[in-house]
């Protein structure tokens, strides 16, 4: 099992995932504020290199400043594209998997990918600042679980490596899928 699914005990109380998993957190943290001003807050927390902590009576949307600029490569439409969506749908249902599942117990009984595998990340993505992440990954244990996996790092990139280096990753995608048919 990867170590940032049982290492998050590690991290502070105020790191996003534990406050994010508890039902009610989120919701009280966003209600504060419009859709609009929550998407822009993510992308500016998400968008950097360290890992997003609130400090004890602070809550993770408390960790952007008004005056911040969202990341330049977040456009105003892509804002309000996705502001509309969201509008629309609400902001918690994107919660339910990568947190609050997180406390489900899984049952599977051999966690193993046996398919070519390509994972693409920024080498300044703070997920590789998770107790444990960035040893499992260099270390080459991961491919324990991913058997046939390929991994490429964008060493600039940040957690929305797609976003900041489109042409690259649809360049690495599509060769990794012409090299896998």
């Amino acid at each position: 099992m990867p170590p940032s699914a049982r290492k998050f005990h590690q991290l502070p109380e105020g790191f996003y995932i534990s406050r994010w998993k508890e039902l009610g957190q989120a919701e009280a943290d966003f209600r504060r504020y419009d859709v609009k001003v929550v998407l822009q807050n993510i992308y500016i927390l998400f968008s950097r290199i360290e890992i997003p902590i609130a400090e004890k009576d602070k809550e993770i949307m408390d960790l952007v400043e008004h005056s911040t600029p969202q990341p330049p490569r977040f456009k105003e439409d892509d804002l309000s594209n996705y502001t509309a969506l969201y509008e629309r749908s609400g902001l918690i249902g994107p919660l339910q998997v990568p947190y609050r599942s997180l406390r489900k117990e899984f049952t599977i009984v051999n966690p193993k990918i046996q398919v070519p595998t390509l994972v693409i990340m920024g080498g300044k993505d703070y997920y590789l600042k998770f107790p444990g992440v960035e040893d499992y990954i260099m270390s080459g244990k991961v491919k324990e679980y991913m058997l046939d996996l390929e991994i490429t790092f964008l060493p600039e990139g940040t957690h929305f490596v797609q976003e900041q280096f489109p042409d690259q990753v649809n360049l690495l995608i599509t060769t990794f899928l012409k090299n896998h048919t």
